[in-house]
């Protein structure tokens, strides 16, 4: 049975393939037109340079090798619903010169307008049977064509299988994120390429920052965020007897789970005994009172220049010295210097809240 639709290379279509194949190059196939071939169904001849009656002509959706027959091309475009109002009994197939290189006839369709209280998007293809594909340029420009059901579900297939290969290899290697260091020996691998200043300079530690509930001496009233720039995120508090929320500073909280910071202003700081003996039954950050230690500085004899003020009393205040003089009116009684201060520089004593 002798076949009633068909497609054909034209004259100058077969000519230019059959060049393209001698010569190595391409025959760039670009665009698909449509026509109603004047109202009755065409039989294809190769000796047409255009179609009978064109109604409309676009770039192609797709052309490939037919997966089914090797020595086919599929040409493919997609006719959206906005456009139409005309039937569509011939297809011809031109290359990137205008040439018309294939002319086709098909079963008329009519294609109707929106307008017209009907649209649909219609799909034309032609399959085209050519001596060398190798010859014809596969291509399609993406930005100004629609795309098939069939098209999009073969890209579907495709992208999955390529993303379950990547999956499966990405879960069974040892170290799928070489971007990154592995826990087991991250600071070694910072280390090694010369990130740890990075590193630091992110958590804020570039200047050494102290850590969180870790007491300190500081030089200024001002405190340090106000001071190091890269301070500036953090929370200093006073050691001044004042309470702290736990909600708001969950990491001092640990290190001082009472939420009171001890009143150190004026106080000196003395190391825990820890059972050493040498200040027994202290308690970590448990306050104590002074207590007076003498020192018995001997006896001198009747007028050797010590006045006597007062009787056994306290007669100055030696400035510049840390300790206060007492008299006595028994010369053989000798004269007491009581420590009570020793030589000090004042500092700030803060801990990092935060």
């Amino acid at each position: 049975m002798t076949a009633k639709y068909f497609a054909i290379l034209t004259n100058q279509g077969a000519a230019r393939l059959a060049n393209a194949a001698a010569l190595g190059t391409k025959l760039n196939l670009t665009q698909m037109a449509v026509g109603d071939a004047n109202g009755t169904l065409p039989t294809p001849d190769p000796a047409q340079t255009k179609l009978i009656n064109q109604k409309r002509i676009a770039p192609l959706n797709l052309l490939t090798v037919d997966p089914a027959n090797t020595s086919q091309i599929i040409a493919e475009q997609i006719i959206p619903e906005n456009e139409g109002g005309f039937w569509i009994r011939e297809i011809g197939l031109y290359d990137d010169d205008g040439i018309l290189i294939a002319v086709a006839n098909c079963p008329e369709t009519y294609k109707p307008q929106l307008q017209e209280g009907s649209g649909r998007t219609q799909t034309i293809r032609m399959i085209l049977i050519v001596s060398s594909t190798s010859a014809i340029t596969l291509k399609i420009d993406p930005a100004v064509v629609l795309a098939t059901r069939q098209y999009v579900d073969d890209k579907i297939i495709e992208v999955k299988g390529y993303a379950d290969d990547l999956m499966k290899k990405h879960v069974e290697a040892a170290n799928p994120h070489k971007q990154y260091p592995l826990i087991a020996n991250a600071l070694k691998e910072m280390v090694d390429a010369g990130l740890a200043g990075d590193v630091l300079k992110n958590l804020g530690l570039g200047e050494g920052a102290p850590a969180i509930g870790a007491p300190f001496f500081w030089p200024s009233a001002a405190m340090p965020d106000t001071v190091i720039e890269s301070w500036s995120g953090m929370v200093f508090l006073k050691f001044n007897g004042a309470k702290f929320s736990a909600t708001d500073y969950p990491v001092l909280a640990k290190v001082f789970p009472s939420l009171v910071l001890p009143e150190a202003r004026g106080d000196f700081i003395r190391i825990w005994d820890d059972g050493r003996g040498a200040d027994s039954g202290r308690a970590l950050l448990s306050w104590q009172a002074a207590t007076s230690l003498s020192q018995f500085g001997g006896n001198y004899p009747e007028g050797s220049g010590h006045s006597i003020a007062n009787h056994d009393g306290i007669s100055a205040h030696e400035p510049g010295f840390s300790r206060y003089h007492y008299t006595s009116n028994s010369v053989g009684d000798g004269v007491n210097f009581i420590a009570v201060r020793p030589r000090n520089i004042a500092f700030n004593f803060l801990v990092r809240a935060k």
